[in-house]
Order: structure tokens, then sequence, then C-alpha cells
């Protein structure tokens, strides 16, 4: 294949990620002398309409979202062979993916996926959920004072909730991955999104996902009704993190918050509780951003109480729980202690670049056209024993009656 110098009229520079779906590149508007990300559909899937009608909505949802909050789609087209591409913002601040690899201190971390969760509610007020919530799709900029702003990247999995009725295929990134999402089970809703954000904001802070899954299968095989590993000893943080997580983390969805300005609520909390006295008054990274313009973000910021109230119906299946989850943030009791998780082996392939997925291992993305099987739970041998002893027993007692009509 011949290497592509230019796509419409923008010069391409060099590609800066590759992923299961597309390319992006790093371009250069020579018009208007401004860099751009330039994102392509991969040529294996250009035949298949499914991937490709994803890829354009994917498009027209970031272009129809004017948020400072997610990344802009300012222009779109098709290759000489037929392959569509959108143009996007170039965010050169990285991700926090980067930021998960290299370490981050715990305030910060809890700060920037406070302001992610901020994000995902912009998606969520445009009835929106994304479904692949990873520190790869969540993109750093740097703002005028210095301070980092938190992007929300990569739509390709994202679908409008009111057709998630319809949806018959299970997208995502596993380690990240709810277990309704894993199971195929419809619709589906904002909390998948809540779940994977509070997964994002479990490996940032450890520099590992909550679980040790790196497949469907790993995820419908795990015990659900496993927390995860306590972690706020080890970051110096209060024990309510810990109740936040296990709820965040839930597999009954009704456990978790109902929104994602509530986890962000809750996480804002629990790092200024974590900074010196002399340190709160500062503004906090990535939160020094002017008010947007999206009606969700205009109203007040919700009190953690309100993580007792969940507004979307219970999930049907083997996890889900008959008694709704009434713990607020202040009152979260410390949870019991239990083992610890196996070490994490961390992937040998890095994760891919921004715009993109992460890459093999933690973000192995599945498609199935239905949903996964649900092993049913077998009887034990003793219950076999006593129903073959009961039937000779009803079979005793017949012919005895019957004998003694005859006489």
């Amino acid at each position: 294949m011949v290497a592509m110098e230019s796509i419409g009229r923008y010069r391409l520079v060099r590609r800066i990620g590759a992923g299961s779906f597309a390319t992006v590149w790093l371009g250069h508007d020579d018009d208007l002398d401004v860099p751009v990300a330039v994102k392509v559909l991969a040529d294996n899937w250009a035949a298949n309409s499914d991937v490709r009608n994803r890829f354009l909505a994917e498009a027209r949802i970031m272009r129809r979202i004017h948020d400072r909050r997610l990344v802009q789609v300012h222009d779109i087209g098709s290759l000489e062979d037929g392959r569509p591409y959108f143009v996007m913002d170039y965010i050169d601040g990285g991700s926090l993916n980067e930021l998960r690899q290299h370490g981050i201190e715990p305030v910060r971390a809890l700060r920037l996926c406070a302001e992610a969760c901020r994000a995902l509610d912009v998606l969520h007020a445009n009835d929106i959920i994304h479904r692949d919530v990873t520190p790869g799709n969540l993109l750093l900029s740097a703002t005028t004072n210095g301070d980092a702003q938190v992007l929300i990247a990569d739509l390709g999995v994202a679908k409008s909730m009111v057709d998630a009725v319809g949806a018959t295929m299970t997208a995502g990134t596993p380690s990240y991955m709810a277990p309704e999402q894993a199971m195929g089970v419809t619709p589906l809703d904002k909390r998948v999104d809540i779940y994977s954000l509070t997964a994002v904001t479990y490996a940032m802070l450890t520099g590992h996902p909550p679980f040790l899954v790196r497949s469907i299968a790993d995820i419908l095989a795990r015990d659900i009704s496993q927390p995860p590993e306590a972690i706020a000893r080890h970051v110096g943080a209060p024990a309510t993190l810990d109740a936040v997580m296990i709820s965040g983390l839930a597999a009954d969805r009704n456990r978790r918050p109902p929104t994602a300005l509530l986890l962000a609520e809750a996480l804002q909390t629990i790092a200024g509780e974590m900074e010196p006295t002399g340190a709160r008054s500062r503004a906090p990274d990535g939160s020094v951003i002017t008010p947007p313009t999206s009606p969700s973000s205009r109203r007040q910021s919700p009190t953690a109480s309100e993580i007792t109230t969940p507004d979307l119906p219970p999930v049907p299946g083997p996890y889900s729980s008959s008694s709704p989850h009434t713990a607020t943030l202040s009152g979260f009791e410390p949870p019991s202690p239990y083992p610890s998780a196996p070490a994490y082996q961390p992937a040998s392939q890095p994760f891919a670049g921004s715009y993109l997925g992460s890459g093999d291992h933690d973000a192995v993305r599945q498609l199935t056209t239905s949903p996964p099987d649900v092993a049913v739970p077998s009887r034990p041998v003793a219950y076999y024993i006593l129903l073959a002893v009961s039937a000779l027993a009803l079979f005793a007692i017949s012919m005895f009656v019957t004998i003694l009509l005859l006489r």
C-alpha cells in the first residue's frame, strides 16, 4: 500500500495511533495553519456496514454536541477507496493512560477523574452512553492557566440510549466493562459508564484495573460477589474511598451512583479531605474550566446523599439485588476486610495512543452477534438421590393401597 501524504486538504505528518477499527493521523490544516487529528476507518472493515455506520455515528455525535469537554469534529469526507474519515481537534496533552503508566499523585488522580465524570455527564445529558470509557479515551489538554482539562474521545461504540433496546453487539474493553454489558443485557444505561469510570479511577490510583479480566469470558467466570481489593490505606485516603469503589463497581447497577455528577462529587470530596488544610483553597487540576454551556452542567452540584435515589430500572439477571443500596457518601461504612486480589501482571504491549481504544490484553474489543450464554448452576447429587427415594416411596404406597382395595 502506498503511504498517504494527505487526506483531503489536510497534510499528514505522522500516525499517532492505530486500533481495531481505525487509524488516527496527526495532520496539518495548511489553510488555517493548525494541527488536526484525522481518523480513518481501517480498510479491513470498509465493507462491514455495521462498523462503517458506527464510525460515521461517532463523527455525527461529536459534531452535534458542542461542549469543551468533548473532542470536536470539524470535517468529514471519504478517501478514493470509499473509506470514510473525519477531522478532529488535535489534543496534545496525552491521555490519562499515560499518567497511569508513569504514576500520578493520588489527589491529582482523583480530581482528574472527577473532571472525567463531569465530561461523561455531558454525554449522558444528550442521551448518549459511551460504552468504552478507559484511561486511553480520556484526553488531557492544557488550559490557559496551566491546569489540565479532561476531554472524552473515541465514541466508536457509543449508542443513543433511546435506540439501545435494539443493540445486539457486545463491545468495549473487558478490564473496564460492567458485568451487564459483558452478558449482553439490554437495554444498557448510563450506569455502565459509571462502572467503567470507577474502574478508571481505581486504575489511576493503583496503576492497574480493579479486576484481573482480559476477555468477556473472564468477566462471566469471575465471582461478581467479590469486591475489589481495598486501596484507601495504600494511597492515604479516607475509608470512604473504598466504599465509593465498592459502590461504583457493584455488579448490581442499582448499587452504583445513579449519575456521573454524584460520582464526581464523591471523588472531589475525598480529594479535598486528603489535602492539607492550607492547600484546599487552591483550584484543583482540571476543575478550573469556565462553566460549560450544556444544560446538565449548569445545574447545581448534587449532594452525595442523592446517591440513595437510583433513577433507572433494575438489571435482570443472576446478579440482581432485591434491596437497593441506601448508603450515602457521608454514611459510607468502611468495608469489611476481605482477601487481597492476586498480584496484577501488567500487559507487555503498551496501550494504543489517543483518540482510540486501549491496546491488547487489558483492552481487547469483543464483538458478538448474540448475548453470551449464561451458565446454569448444577444441582447437588443428594438432590437426585432424594428425588429417587421419594419416587420409590410413592410407588410402594400406591401398590400397598391397590392390594388392600383388591382384597
